[in-house]
């Protein structure tokens, strides 16, 4: 996604150093006291000694498990039906799974996301070791790309920051980008600043199903974006603060890229968008409309959702570019509450009514997929 005009940045690392308050912040210190030594790193998820089943390997950066790094865990589990079973730690890596590697589950064996990080701090315009730039896929700490993917407890971040590198213009910075069908992720954190999770699939042909449950994202500009066919349930996003902007609008939360073919986008059900920034500072979303696909109609439905303050309830759309107005994609909402859903120009604010609401759900779609049935 391109950033609104900006000076560089002054925004935050400590969002990644201090302990969170009001899902804020994560820290990235060392495991918690139960997970020492003589502790069950695994927690109720078995060991190395009493695996779950034959093909679930263990992770755990002090040395008590299979692997000490998420990518050599991958690495070893080729083909279908893997467990990797997550110590608590901080993984500083990049990781990929191959389409190859379907129905993989990644459970984080705490049960808390805070304890178990994957971050790395490439940015789209970071230079490569053999020339060039990363690219905004590039940049991703994780890429996804296989089918069935499931994790649970796990905090996925970039933490790469634009005050720190003010030369590079390139300030894309993936935290996760998923791109298989059928894509689940349950009480999972997503944290960046610029497209912090990239919602994709694997061709414009591709309606990629992903569903996400009580996870929490946070960033700035279009941190929740791509073509796939998504639902967040129950997800809480937060804004970021910017120091670096002289003046709203500091950033978008929503920038889906739906291709005209596709019968759904987006859809936020019984969320809540919160904010650290000043009152009305970030548009609720922007359509994009990738030069790859110039016939994509992005699709947005935010529903029963709180969007607080932060949100400006005047006008929450924006264009990206103006040869696609806002006005000609596929976004709306229904029967949201908060500061940030208040009608004031209804023209600004398109409304479902009550019977388009009724297609406006998760098993509407999902089809014949239904993860919220899978065990928590």
């Amino acid at each position: 996604m391109s950033s609104p005009p900006a000076h560089p940045s002054s925004s935050r690392r400590r969002f990644l150093l201090a302990r969170a308050g009001a899902g804020a912040a994560l820290a990235l210190t060392a495991a918690p006291s139960w997970a020492g030594p003589g502790r069950r790193p695994f927690g109720r998820f078995g060991s190395p000694a009493a695996r779950l089943t034959p093909r679930t390997l263990y992770v755990d950066p002090a040395g008590r498990g299979d692997h000490p790094t998420v990518s050599a865990a991958v690495a070893a589990a080729s083909g279908s039906g893997w467990t990797l079973v997550l110590a608590p730690g901080t993984y500083r890596e990049t990781v990929a799974v191959s389409a190859a590697r379907t129905g993989a589950t990644w459970i984080g064996a705490s049960e808390n996301p805070r304890d178990v990080v994957i971050v790395y701090d490439n940015a789209a315009g970071t230079p490569k070791p053999g020339g060039g730039t990363y690219g905004t896929t590039g940049s991703a700490t994780t890429t996804v790309q296989a089918d069935g993917f499931t994790a649970r407890w796990i905090t996925f971040a970039n933490d790469w920051l634009r005050a720190d590198h003010p030369d590079v213009t390139g300030t894309q910075a993936v935290a996760l980008k998923v791109q298989g069908d059928r894509s689940a992720f349950f009480h999972c954190r997503f944290l960046g600043h610029q497209d912090t999770l990239y919602a994709d699939s694997t061709a414009l042909t591709a309606f990629a199903r992903q569903y996400y449950a009580h996870c929490h994202v946070e960033g700035d500009v279009d941190f929740v974006f791509g073509r796939a066919t998504a639902v967040f349930e129950h997800c809480r996003f937060r804004t970021l603060d910017r120091t670096d902007l002289a003046s709203a609008p500091y950033g978008f939360v929503f920038a889906p890229s739906t291709a005209g073919a596709a019968p759904c986008g987006f859809l936020v059900t019984h969320g809540r968008i919160s904010s650290a920034a000043p009152d009305a500072a970030y548009k609720l979303a922007r359509p994009w409309v990738p030069s790859s696909d110039t016939t994509a109609r992005p699709m947005l439905t935010v529903r029963e959702t709180h969007l607080g303050p932060g949100i400006d309830a005047v006008a929450p759309y924006a264009d990206m570019s103006s040869a696609h107005p806002w006005q000609s994609q596929r976004f709306a909402e229904y029967r949201n509450t908060g500061p940030g859903a208040v009608i004031t120009v209804p023209a600004n604010r398109p409304q479902l009514t009550r019977a388009q609401a009724v297609s406006a759900t998760r098993e509407a779609y999902l089809g014949d997929w239904a993860p919220w049935t899978e065990g928590r």
